[in-house]
């Protein structure tokens, strides 16, 4: 087996503003920049994890997304700022934000063609020119009407890119299929065909002082030195060509276009940034420059000449100096959550597809293959045991971190019978039970137990899903059926010989009466199993909108909180269901990939391409430790502050040692109205955020239990 001793951390801690919808929070990684402007003091900065504006002066983000904000979804690909200041934005859709209010268009509500808005640009009219992909074409919005363009009814081609209006109000428009040039009667259109485009496809557009026309085109054919893309300059009658083979241009893949007051164009490639003055280039990419990554996305450049650039980060160059911004508002290594773990201190473990991340609260702490023993960046699975060692399940093997020293298991050092670990649980004894692609194997912390189809009662190898009942019975998920293993027998359900809906089973949870709640795929839904019978739950005979089941995790009122595939997040009573998704809810994704629930009812939601979202009905509770270098001396139950509140306020206590901790809210006459915390702590002081939306005005206890030490302070919700 291979051993790791790494002390390499990756630490993130961030100070972030919130105008935060208090049921839910989303967490994502919003290092993928993909449009800058600026506005005075102001950068707005649009990513593939919501939108920034980032203050030039004081360094401070305000970050909007999907759960905080009007902005219909996080990926912002494009934003314009019109004479009122009124922003813009491109997204899965288009939202008006006058920093206060947010509206939104989209193809239900307006003349909007297709909801996958490229570009946008404002005429001096105040008309909103907005791009749209495939076959949407482009839309004109005065404030009241839509004209829409496409291929159909114009000249417009395929697919808009980019849009530029020059000094005569001209508008050059990139598409997939050429560059468009519409002077509001005719239009006229250059390809590779019929002018000296290098290629047909184009990214992006800038014009200078003089009128010159710069085109950023692509094309997805060869690597390297790209046929027929690069640079190309046009002046409105001569076509100049600049590529990778005969000019400084470092990447023939052109992504974004900037022109300074001095008329220097100022390039974003696919290779790094170039700055062109007419006669010299000069390159600047991550090994020689402060520049964090090649994939120069965006470029702006404010009243100064500094040049704000996009790319994974934002990064600001004065002419000598970098500076590099940050621009998620978390330590998220990336938006594909796959598996979610919950430590007994109450820290998250999370699994993504670029590593893992433990969330205490505050501070985010990332492993990847770079820092640590993983053994691979692609996560499946996670568990923790009851020494509180973290396993985790790879493309690559099976990993053991205690907190400090990495173990890998694989097919090459131990009895792992397949490398894709998908799945992982642990007994009663410790025994971990690890399903992958190639079988099943129960590891004991010395002796490996491999069951196959082989050799064993398993009906296929690879097990998706495993949960562990209270008799200490495995129920284990497959490709072809569910099986119960006892440790002696194997009994298989299918759909032949059981109410089994489908025999592909994703997920398995067991509530608090050893029913079994099984999720399956496609066309198959939810079934519950109480040992006898079998009840099927799906988008035709319940309030389930999906029949792709992902996860399933069950809360401490016994509730089943059910992801799915594309209909997003469901919850069930036992006799009402109720659909959260993006369209009615913080949601920002309706694939969701996993759930855990802690101990103040938070529900953590992984979702598949936009990060991470955390849910309760009233608010969200948030525990954070305060970071002191001192250990209290005592325990102390400090008073809410503020108090009145209505209808947010926070509650500290102190712990001078490891303890369990119980932090409850009570009405006048003693009735639990809210559990805050419910788990160890380590010693430390920690604020937690209460959130009374919920309740009516009046007097309220909460009362703190830790160890032997009781105590319970008054406050007041006023409304």
């Amino acid at each position: 087996m291979k051993t790791f001793l790494m002390i390499s951390y990756c630490i993130i801690s961030f100070s972030v503003i919130y105008a935060q919808n208090p049921e839910w929070i989303n967490y994502t990684n919003g290092q993928n920049v993909t449009s800058v402007v600026i506005e005075g003091n102001n950068v707005w900065i649009g990513t593939t994890g919501g939108l920034v504006k980032l203050n030039k002066t004081t360094g401070e983000k305000t970050f909007f997304n999907k759960s905080n904000s009007g902005l219909p979804s996080n990926s912002v690909s494009s934003i314009a700022i019109d004479g009122l200041g009124n922003k813009w934005i491109g997204t899965y859709g288009l939202a008006k934000f006058d920093g206060t209010t947010w509206t939104v268009y989209t193809t239900s509500n307006s003349g909007l063609p297709d909801n996958t808005v490229n570009s946008i640009a404002i005429d001096s009219s105040g008309n909103k020119w907005i791009g749209t992909a495939y076959s949407g074409g482009l839309a004109k919005f005065d404030g009241t009407r839509w004209t829409v363009y496409n291929s159909s009814n114009s000249g417009l081609p395929y697919s808009v890119n980019s849009i530029v209006i020059d000094r005569s109000g001209n508008k050059w428009i990139g598409t997939s299929g050429g560059l468009a040039k519409y002077n509001d009667k005719t239009w006229t259109v250059y390809t590779s065909s019929n002018s000296g485009l290098p290629s047909s496809s184009v990214n992006s557009i800038a014009i200078d002082g003089s009128g010159n026309k710069w085109i950023g085109t692509f094309f997805m054919g060869e690597v390297g030195d790209r046929v027929g893309s690069g640079l190309t300059k046009y002046d409105d009658t001569s076509w100049t060509v600049y590529s990778a083979s005969h000019s400084g241009l470092p990447d023939n893949y052109v992504y974004s276009i900037a022109i300074d007051s001095s008329g220097i164009n100022w390039i974003g490639t696919r290779g790094g940034l170039a700055k062109y003055d007419g006669i010299s280039w000069t390159i600047y990419n991550s090994s020689q420059s402060g520049l964090p990554s090649n994939s120069v996305t965006s470029i702006a450049i404010d009243g100064l000449g500094n040049k704000w650039i996009g790319t994974y980060g934002l990064a600001k160059f004065d002419g000598t100096t970098w500076t590099v911004y940050t621009t998620s508002n978390s330590g998220l290594p990336d938006n594909y959550v796959s598996s979610i773990a919950i430590d007994g201190s109450g820290n998250k473990w999370i699994g993504t597809y670029n590593g893992i991340v433990k969330f205490g609260g505050i501070t985010w702490i990332a492993y990847t293959t770079s820092n640590s023993g993983l053994p691979i960046n692609y996560v499946f699975s996670m568990a923790i045991d009851g020494s509180e060692n973290k396993w985790i399940g790879t493309y690559s093997g099976l990993a053991k971190f205690d907190g400090i020293i990495w173990i890998v298991y694989t097919t090459s050092n131990s009895g792992l019978p397949n490398n894709a670990v998908y799945s992982i649980a642990i007994d009663g004894s410790g025994n971990k039970w690890i399903g992958t692609f190639g079988g099943l194997a129960k590891f004991d912390g010395k002796t490996w137990t491999v069951y196959t189809t082989s050799n064993s009662g398993l009906p296929n190898n690879y097990v998706s899903s495993i949960a562990i009942d209270g008799l200490g019975n495995k129920w284990i998920g497959t490709g072809n059926g569910l099986v119960n293993y006892d440790g002696i027998i194997w009994t298989v359900y299918t759909t032949s010989n059981s109410g089994l809906p489908n025999n592909y089973i994703t997920s398995i949870a067991i509530d608090g009466s050893g029913y079994k709640w099984i999720g399956t795929y496609y066309n198959g839904g939810l079934a519950k199993f109480d040992g006898t019978r079998w009840t099927v739950y799906n988008s035709s005979n319940s309030g389930l909108s999906s029949n792709y089941v992902n996860s399933i995790a069950i809360d401490s009122s016994g509730n089943k909180w059910i992801g799915t595939y594309d209909s997003g997040l469901a919850k069930f009573d036992g006799i009402s269901w109720t659909v959260y998704n993006s369209s009615n809810s913080g949601l920002p994704d309706n694939d969701i990939k996993s759930i855990a629930i802690d101990s103040s009812g938070n529900k953590w939601i992984g979702l598949n391409r936009n990060g991470l979202s955390v849910f309760k009905e009233g608010g969200v509770v948030s525990v954070k430790e305060i970071p002191s270098k001192n250990i209290p001396k005592e325990f102390i139950l400090f008073q809410n502050y503020p108090n009145p509140f209505n209808p947010v306020t926070n509650i500290n206590f102190s712990l001078p040692a490891k303890s369990f901790v119980s932090l409850k809210v009570f009405d006048l006459i003693g009735r639990e109205v809210a559990t805050l915390v419910s788990q160890e702590k380590s010693a430390g002081t920690y604020q937690v955020t209460f959130n009374a939306s919920r309740l009516p005005s009046g007097i309220y206890f909460y009362r703190l239990i830790a160890g032997t030490f009781t105590q319970a302070k008054k406050m007041l919700v006023l409304k």
